[in-house]
């Protein structure tokens, strides 16, 4: 955190931030008293975080089995790229509303990987909704080597946006 613009480390202290396995800062900041049966078990109906991403870090791909709605709320715009079980993948800029292309959320459906990359130096922040809520036993970091085979033509972004290897 010592290498974080003073500005991000204001926001981070500001909303009680912490690592995120993942890349970035996170909190929790809802969670529905309504519950809902999935077949992985009972979960809040949805779940909603403050998420940062500083400049130069990656939220690296992962998935969860619910949807999750990426909003942003401040700061540079991201670039969220998805890539689908059935191997299609797109790139999203999400950010403040004005450049062509550019929008405020972008759904990304259950079950498909998912990565970020902030587009400036300082750093995003973005509200992250998710239903059925979140549930750490529902995420799943990814193997850079499995998405290669799913889209070997990406292979130099696929593993530049994962975690490496354990």
């Amino acid at each position: 955190m010592d290498s974080l613009q003073p500005d991000t480390l204001a926001v981070i202290r500001d909303l009680s931030l912490v690592p995120h396995p993942e890349g970035g800062y996170y909190r929790e900041t809802w969670a529905s008293a309504a519950r809902v049966s999935t077949p992985r078990g009972e979960r809040a109906a949805f779940t909603v975080i403050h998420f940062l991403l500083p400049g130069g870090a990656v939220s690296a791909f992962h998935r969860v089995q619910s949807d999750e709605l990426w909003h942003h709320a401040g700061g540079d715009p991201i670039d969220l790229h998805i890539l689908e079980p059935s191997g299609g993948y797109a790139i999203h800029r999400v950010g403040p509303l004005g450049p062509p292309g550019t929008l405020s959320h972008q759904v990304v459906p259950a079950g498909a990987w998912q990565a970020a990359r902030p587009l400036g130096s300082g750093h995003a922040l973005l509200t992250c909704i998710v239903a059925p809520g979140f549930h750490f036993g529902d995420f799943e970091m990814a193997d850079a080597e499995v998405l290669v085979r799913l889209r070997p033509d990406l292979a130099d972004t696929l593993r530049a946006l994962c975690l490496p290897a354990p």
